[in-house]
């Protein structure tokens, strides 16, 4: 039950990269490893590595970056046949986009590369593919700017009036405005992007954040953690590791 926001400019607008924010779900109980250099065989690929299945969760390149949400369903396979969805975001950020017939559950991906993002979405049974408009979008476990998915509803209209015209050791600070203006909800409403999914049956509460500036050959992109899983605190963003 990740979030994503994701601001694309118009085209022929100077030198006005895409920015991004994502804010990340899962259990605190699964480890993974900071935004960095965790791939000695992508050498240029920064990422939120997942420990166990040695994947990403986000990763970034220059002039590339792919983000990975969970969205319901998967193929009539039994378990022990599903594929783990752990490569799918190295992959996208090497240009190696999603086909055919998969064996993984269900996912939403965002892939940026630098002139613009889409949204390739699986959901067990068909497998489709969206260029993003220029705009403003929200994307969650549904389709992007679903207003059937409540924090959409609630939250899309404000980051879509937020500037993101700072330089670029702040652009992000109205969307972190309104990213605390949502934490005042409790994180097991709705409506709350800073999410505790326990009361929902998921064990996923709201552990980190990324943001990203992605033009055509450079990806500035920077790390955040949440004090307490599932708790709104402060976000101070600092560039990978490493």
């Amino acid at each position: 039950m990740c979030t994503v926001v994701i601001r694309i400019p118009e085209p022929g607008a100077t030198a006005e990269p895409i920015r991004l924010l994502a804010v990340r779900d899962e259990d605190p109980a699964r480890p993974w490893n900071p935004l960095g250099p965790w791939w000695p065989q992508l050498p240029d690929v920064v990422g939120v590595q997942d420990r166990l299945a040695g994947g990403a969760w986000l990763a970034a390149r220059p002039g590339r970056l792919a983000v990975l949400l969970n969205r319901a369903g998967g193929p009539d396979l039994p378990a022990a046949q599903i594929a783990s969805r752990g490569g799918i975001v190295l992959d996208a950020v090497n240009g190696a986009t999603p086909r055919g017939e998969l064996r993984t559950l269900g996912f939403n991906l965002v892939e940026v590369d630098g002139e613009g993002a889409s949204i390739v979405s699986w959901d067990g049974q068909e497998l489709r593919r969206e260029r993003l408009s220029p705009g403003t979008h929200m994307i969650a476990h549904t389709d992007a700017d679903d207003p059937a998915t409540p924090r959409i509803a609630a939250w899309h209209a404000a980051f879509e009036a937020a500037p993101t015209d700072g330089d670029a050791s702040g652009w992000w600070d109205p969307w972190l405005t309104v990213l605390a203006q949502s934490a005042e909800l409790s994180p097991e409403d709705d409506r709350a992007i800073i999410r505790d999914n326990r009361p929902h049956g998921y064990p996923t509460q709201s552990l980190l954040a990324c943001v990203a500036s992605v033009s055509a050959q450079t990806t500035d992109v920077r790390y955040a953690e949440l004090r307490h899983a599932g708790e709104w605190s402060p976000l101070s963003f600092e560039p990978p590791r490493g």
